[in-house]
């Protein structure tokens, strides 16, 4: 073995050890959303009726095709199952590697473990090759149980197998991607965020070129197209998995030519030097903003991309959206008028912006622990800053920033859709009404942390939930109340005759009241 990987296999033992808890959640849910897929399939279509409308509702919708790619045959289980799991499925796979990776190279290093390791008998390369090695052993070993899974429960055995690759593909590319960024970021905070927010603009060049319905070649700009191109259950083609192999091999090369050169500690980006005085850093407000400073600008920016990308994409489907009568009963509630099929497509749009506004909220909810098990929030404590003021500093900045980045992207939709019957004020209006079903989300986050962290996945698992009834819940034809689940169920269209304002009204009351319960639970639990 080379001098620069001794110590790889007992290091790799141990790893996967400690980190297979960890793990495994993934595996379990991205091989659930493909099973589910082939288990509902004839439960919710059980006739060739049902599974004709499907086809002819769904197969054109531009605003599922953001996130769910084009939907090339609907009439059968696993033709259902590519659509619904490919592209989200290789998302999750991809931020599966980029965790993994990050955890157990750049995250040892801040937190001191990686000296420690150092100090025995360890080749220079052997953390980030063992943290890459980990990312690939469970991008493998997800293919294999979800293809496994997935024929068990009635799932073709090529069709499963093809899908499950583009999975592992997936998770191989952004193993090497997140390789390099735990080279540049000058900590692992710093590395998750540029390799998720690369994954970002990758899904989402993904989904315009698919929503846009541009030239096919198009789709060759991101590598999450090259996994597209496979296409599951209708071509099954292999060559383009040898593309993202390729890419996954000089991606994985040059993290480990860049490791070779960076100092121990240190990212190749420097960060910039602090102040000489403290400033606004010395209140509890500005130590908030600070703390969060990186993301805040991070994550502005993104929402205004986002509100010129679907601003620009409501303004290209407006003649497919007038000319299917099935997608008024799909996505648009009915309405007949082409202003009215617009409006309810961009409500679709602001509710998928309102998810990622609660992804957005949710991560400043979590840094309060973050700090807190940094040792950093203790020291704060013991002088006279009270807990209640300490969280509420935190707390205005996880519910104002999400609320003024999904008002930005609104407000870019609003001025780029300048379409006829469209006024730009009511989709402004219904931007704001969207804000309140977000922070129930965050405030869910927020009580969780604040009252007992050891339930904190609870605000992440919010997330998941509303973006399952919001995006698939109307698909499988779920019970109101079961919709009424997700907070932007009761969101209601604002140019609606007599719109109901009930149901937010009472998303806000809870809002306010698990906003409650975490400074209750704040003030007194035990920190760190």
């Amino acid at each position: 073995m080379s001098q620069t990987l001794v110590g790889a296999r007992p290091l790799l033992r141990a790893a996967l050890k400690q980190d297979a808890r960890t793990i495994a959640p993934w595996i379990v849910l991205i091989t659930a959303l493909s099973a589910s897929s082939v288990v509902a399939y004839d439960l919710v279509f059980p006739d060739a009726q049902s599974r004709a409308q499907l086809a002819a509702t769904l197969g054109t919708n531009p605003a599922l095709s953001l996130i769910f790619g084009p939907a090339r045959d609907l009439m059968t289980a696993d033709g259902f199952n590519a659509w619904r799991a490919g592209a989200l499925g290789g998302f999750f796979a991809a931020l599966m590697a980029i965790f993994i990776v990050v955890r157990n190279s750049r995250a040892d290093e801040d937190s001191g473990q990686a000296e420690l390791l150092a100090s025995g008998v360890m080749g220079r390369q052997t953390r980030l090759a063992v943290a890459m090695t980990m990312a690939v052993l469970a991008s493998v070993v997800l293919g294999v149980v979800s293809c496994l899974v997935t024929v068990a429960v009635g799932g073709g055995v090529t069709n499963s197998l093809a899908l499950a690759t583009t999975f592992t593909a997936s998770g191989l590319m952004f193993t090497g991607l997140a390789g390099i960024t735990a080279q540049l970021g000058s900590d692992a905070r710093t590395a998750n965020s540029i390799a998720v927010a690369v994954l970002g603009v990758a899904f989402i060049t993904r989904g315009y070129i698919d929503a846009g319905q541009g030239p096919e070649w198009t789709v060759w700009l991101t590598p999450l197209g090259w996994l597209e191109q496979v296409r599951p259950a209708t071509g099954n083609n292999g060559w383009p998995l040898l593309l993202a192999l390729a890419l996954a091999a000089v991606l994985a090369a040059v993290a480990l030519a860049l490791h070779a050169r960076r100092d121990f500690g240190l990212g190749m980006l420097a960060p910039r030097r602090g102040p000489a005085r403290g400033g606004r850093v010395t209140t509890v407000w500005g130590l908030a903003l600070r703390i969060n400073r990186g993301s805040l600008i991070s994550w502005l920016l993104a929402f205004a991309g986002l509100g010129a990308v679907f601003g620009f994409l409501a303004t290209s489907v407006t003649d497919l959206l007038g000319d299917n009568p099935g997608m008024a009963a799909l996505i648009a509630g009915g309405s007949v008028t082409e202003a009215g099929l617009l409006f309810e497509f961009l409500v679709t749009i602001l509710r998928m912006l309102g998810i990622i506004a609660a992804v957005f909220g949710v991560q400043i909810a979590m840094r309060v622990y973050a700090e807190e098990i940094d040792y950093r929030v203790e020291p704060l404590l013991a002088a006279s800053l009270s807990r209640t003021k300490y969280l509420a500093g935190n707390a205005v900045i996880a519910f104002v920033a999400p609320a003024v980045a999904l008002l930005i992207s609104g407000t870019v939709i609003a001025l780029v859709a300048t379409e006829p019957g469209i006024s730009a004020g009511d989709v402004i209006v219904q931007t704001l009404a969207t804000v309140p079903a977000v922070w129930v989300i965050i405030a869910l986050a927020l009580a969780a942390v604040g009252a007992n962290p050891r339930l904190r996945l609870v605000g992440w698992l919010g997330v998941v939930l509303t973006f399952a009834l919001t995006i698939l819940g109307p698909l499988f034809r779920l019970w109101d109340w079961v919709l009424g689940i997700s907070p932007l169920w009761h969101v209601p269209n604002v140019t609606a005759i007599s719109p109901d304002w009930s149901g937010l009204g009472g998303v806000t009351t809870l809002a306010l009241v698990l906003t409650a319960a975490a400074f209750a639970g704040f003030r007194r639990r035990d920190v760190s």
